[in-house]
């Protein structure tokens, strides 16, 4: 503990509005939730490209991708999720504080945890983006064969299975993935971007 008492926060001499200034945009994290297979990541991937084009400044965070690398470490717990949400929300805090459009494609099944990410960053940056697929059609989908290997016993604690999923009650963005294509699904959330004046 006292350790902490000698670690002090350290300001920059540019603020997060200089920042986003320069990129004429104003930086949020879009977080995509939803089952394992509800097209989180392939919808992701499509608005960034969409932004791109626009010539926004973003970055992906992806939660295969994370676990690669800051958090290898983590398994599939209840612990280690909230632990893997907690970092992936720091982490984009800061690519706010730069003055990005930060998306992230996490299943992140604990609605206290994506309440933890929203409560650290200010009002208006963190726009909740969910992705409703019903299960039936993420297991039919299986695109890694990950529900196949779950009903089987041969994964633990996976959402949706033998572990909850807590829908967004209020989410800024509902993506019914049931039907429709990539590229009306990404354009949904670009409207969205464009309408409350963030591109």
């Amino acid at each position: 503990m006292k350790e902490k008492l000698n670690i002090v926060w350290h300001n920059s001499h540019l603020t997060k509005e200089q920042r986003a200034s320069l990129k004429s945009q104003r930086p949020c994290v879009l977080w995509f939730t939803g089952l394992s297979g509800s097209g989180k990541s392939t919808i992701a991937n499509a608005v960034e490209a969409k932004l791109h084009q626009l010539q926004k400044h973003t970055y992906l965070l992806d939660g295969d991708n994370v676990r690669h690398g800051l958090n290898k470490g983590l398994g599939f717990s209840d612990a280690d999720r909230i632990e893997n949400i907690r970092r992936v929300g720091e982490v984009a805090k800061l690519f706010v504080d730069a003055g990005l459009i930060v998306l992230t494609a996490f299943i992140s099944p604990f609605q206290k945890d994506r309440q933890m990410v929203r409560d650290l960053v200010e009002q208006g940056e963190f726009i909740e983006v969910f992705v409703d697929a019903p299960l039936a059609i993420c297991e039919q989908r299986d695109p890694k064969g990950l529900y196949k290997k779950a009903r089987a016993g041969e994964i633990k604690n996976f959402t949706g299975i033998d572990s909850p999923y807590e829908p967004p009650v209020n989410a800024e963005i509902v993506i019914e993935n049931n039907g429709i294509s990539v590229e009306a699904a990404a354009e949904q959330v670009v409207s969205y971007l464009q309408s409350k004046q963030y591109i």
